[in-house]
């Protein structure tokens, strides 16, 4: 803006203020008591016209006391800024209208259009068109349709502030801020306007004006939230509360699925009974295995939807225990059972449930026949509701010395619910002795014959022997007694020999653990333990019912060692998959990804001694949850604290799982799992409505204007004056040194006391 001259009437005295003051106030204090002396004047006439002449005779002296001037200076309107902000964030790619122009486009075309209109109040505004996503940045009408918006929120709080603090230090300052945008904020004003939100908005000091960018009446199915605990229990119900958006869907019907990792787990049915409703389903479900999951909430994609990929949300859960609730069934009472039972009992984190016969149908009573009793335990053996009713309420079921030849307690009926269970992720663990197994044989006889990882191979040796720790054992969890300078192997071998075993020989996919020294089987060691995966469950089988004679030493004066609870305190946690009982750990970071991020993956692996593996080759593989299928794979090395940290490129929106193998010197360190979930939408474009109510709330507080449309005028927008400010030099013109004014000032004096004398006051 050029500059341009203007006045200003000052006072040109030399006399202090002080001065000047006082002088002003005798001379008004001259004029009151001049006016009080003819105050008794009857005629009114004379009164007004003495009274005038002395106030003008007053004004005169003060005319020349304050010495008025013309003071002329050259000043100017700074240019104040105007900061237009469009917003830039994913959702302006949504149509204004069904099967129009994308918002963002609509913004291009609307700033064209206004071009001229910023030319015309160019002289008095700089307009700023900044684009937020959320960082600001100049942009162009043409920009604009270059670049979609891509911007994974919108944060129009910290545009606004942005825009604020770049008003500090300058020369010219906001008067005021235009916003363009859908209203969709999805950070600080998501709720709406809160006291915080509304006082610092206030405390901007500029109009912010408001355009709503899109209309309303779009047909959209979103899955909107998934309220949900971030861990549940195993075997415990947890609920999920699911709520549902339909815009365009009255008195539709829609099917809601969760799913987890590609398994159906629950349907519901939502019907809208209005244009634009969020309904709330509920699912209830139990998980059965722990670790950490993905499940996903979808709705059908309709072919009049606007956006597609929020009909589908995915979250991670975590599945621990709170309890291990173990079923321990005996053929009979034994010691092996009364040392097992104790050991379980005296367990915190155990919850025991035991039931043993007493006796067989074919145990010789001594009681006549004809009089036996009918039941076969102090009270009727449950069969059905244990095997069948309530069998997937058990984390471990141990069976131990249970015959199968006596039809009055067989479970033969229960072998199809045995192998479920297993096969859905439960723990089964089978001990050996004169009831347990058979032979070769009377096999078909044992119910649990598809789920055991041995088989019988012959009838039982009872030659006493010293358990011998395989190779297998060495590196497994289950088997590791090692204590301090004890290694395992040492440990196993300084154990007393236990009264024989059953002869059995291992599936091919199991792993023998504990082995007779000499007694072979296919040429091979017999098996003692022999454990084995199952579907996603776990099994293990002892072909003794003796290990109590493993508790001796422990008992034993002075004996530091306790490795019958030790070895029972690890195969319980094995069989329940315990996460810290694994050489290898898995865990996703974050277990929930924002579309376009990378998945972070965290692996710790560790020797058989759980001491940290440097160096270990760890293959890592992202897989999907769904089918298996390899999505990605990385080979690193684990630093000095046998810890891996690596990154996958964003795969695309999903379930996942993470797997990992780690091996060092050729030796195998273990294998872990874990899950992550990657949304198919962030917040950002999990909504197409516009939020018009918020954007005019906004500018109501900010004293601004709200447009409901892209059709408005520039004119009828709220902005600050620019101020005024002085440029170049100043000159001072005296007024009250003309001689005219000194004839006024005697012509008035005069007159005024011609007057009086004329009217007898002199």
């Amino acid at each position: 803006m050029e500059p341009h001259d203007s006045w200003q009437l000052v006072s040109l005295s030399s006399l202090p203020l002080a001065a000047l003051v006082t002088l002003v106030v005798l001379v008004l204090l001259g004029v009151v008591m001049a006016c009080c002396g003819v105050r008794r004047e009857a005629s009114w006439r004379r009164r007004a016209l003495m009274w005038t002449l002395r106030g003008l005779a007053g004004v005169c002296a003060l005319f020349f006391l304050l010495e008025p001037g013309l003071r002329r200076l050259q000043v100017m309107r700074v240019k104040n800024r105007v900061a237009v902000l469009v917003d830039r964030s994913a959702s302006m790619n949504f149509p204004v209208e069904p099967k129009g122009l994308s918002r963002n486009d609509a913004v291009a075309d609307a700033l064209t259009r206004l071009a001229p209109d910023f030319q015309a109040l160019s002289s008095r505004y700089a307009f700023e068109v900044l684009g937020f996503e959320p960082e600001l940045g100049a942009v162009t009408p043409e920009q604009l349709k270059a670049s979609p918006p891509r911007a994974g929120r919108s944060d129009l709080f910290a545009a606004l502030r942005a825009v604020k603090a770049g008003d500090s230090g300058g020369v010219r300052k906001l008067a005021g801020v235009l916003v363009l945008s859908d209203g969709a904020d999805n950070v600080d004003l998501a709720g709406g306007l809160g006291e915080r939100p509304r006082a610092l908005l206030q405390q901007l000091g500029v109009p912010v004006s408001t355009v709503a960018v899109g209309k309303s009446g779009l047909t959209d199915l979103s899955i909107d939230a998934v309220k949900v605990d971030d861990f549940a229990f195993v075997r415990n119900s947890i609920s999920a509360e699911v709520e549902v958006h339909g815009r365009g869907f009255k008195d539709q019907a829609v099917q809601v699925v969760l799913k987890r990792e590609g398994t159906v787990v629950a349907t519901r049915v939502v019907t809208f009974t209005s244009q634009d409703e969020t309904q709330t389903v509920k699912y209830t479900f139990t998980p059965d295995q722990t670790g950490r999951f993905v499940y996903t909430v979808s709705a059908p994609v309709y072919p009049e939807e606007v956006v597609a990929e929020n009909n589908t949300r995915s979250f991670a859960l975590k599945v621990i225990r709170d309890r291990v609730r173990v079923l321990l069934v005996a053929g009979r009472p034994t010691w092996d059972e009364r040392f097992l039972r104790g050991v379980l009992r005296q367990d915190a984190n155990v919850e025991l449930i035991s039931f043993y016969i007493l006796r067989n149908g074919t145990d010789e009573s001594g009681v006549p026949p004809g009089q036996e009793p009918r039941e076969l335990s102090l009270i009727p053996f449950p069969r059905d509701e244990i095997f069948h009713e309530k069998v997937d309420t058990f984390d471990v079921i141990i069976v131990l010395n249970f015959g199968h030849e006596d039809a009055s307690i067989s479970l033969a009926r229960y072998r199809r619910d045995m192998e479920r269970y297993v096969e859905q992720g439960g723990a089964f663990a089978y001990l050996g002795g004169d009831r347990s197994f058979g032979d070769a044989q009377s096999s078909a006889l044992n119910p649990f014959e598809n789920v055991l990882p041995v088989s019988p191979a012959g009838p039982a040796d009872v030659s006493p022997f010293v358990a011998k720790l395989t190779e297998a054992g060495a590196r497994h969890p289950l088997t590791a007694l090692a204590q301090g300078s004890v290694s395992s192997e040492a440990a196993w071998a300084a154990l007393p020999a236990i009264p024989g075993l059953n002869l059995v020989r291992a599936r091919a996919d199991a792993s023998v653990l504990l082995a007779h020294p000499t007694l072979q089987v296919d040429g091979k060691p017999a098996p003692l333990l022999a454990v084995a995966e199952q579907g996603r469950g776990r099994v293990m089988a002892i072909a003794s019912d003796a290990t109590w004679y493993w508790a001796f030493p422990s008992h034993a004066a002075g004996a530091p060692t306790r490795n019958f609870e030790r070895f029972w305190n690890n195969a319980i946690r094995w069989l329940v998959r315990d996460p810290d009982l694994t050489t290898l750990s898995v865990t996703a970071d974050p277990s929930s990804v924002e579309p376009g991020r990378p998945v972070g993956v965290v692996v710790v692996a560790r020797e058989s001694d759980y001491t940290p593996a440097p160096g270990a080759q760890v293959v890592v593989e992202l897989l999907d949850a769904d089918d298996g299928r390899l999505v990605a794979q990385e080979t690193r090395e684990t630093g000095a604290d046998g810890t891996l940290r690596l990154e996958f490129p964003p795969p695309a929106p999903g379930a996942y799982k993470l797997r990992a193998v780690a091996s060092k010197d050729g030796r195998p360190l273990g294998e872990g799992t874990d899950a992550v979930a990657v949304r198919s939408v962030g917040p950002e474009l999990a909504d197409a409505r516009v939020n018009a109510a918020l954007l005019a709330e906004l500018a109501k507080v900010t004293g601004g204007a709200a447009f409901d449309s892209l059709s408005f005028s520039l004119a009828d927008v709220p902005l600050k004056e620019p101020p005024l400010v002085e440029v170049g030099r100043s000159r001072d013109e005296a007024l009250w040194d003309r001689w005219y004014w000194l004839v006024v000032l005697i012509s008035v004096l005069g007159l005024e006391w011609a007057v009086r004398r004329r009217f007898g006051y002199v």
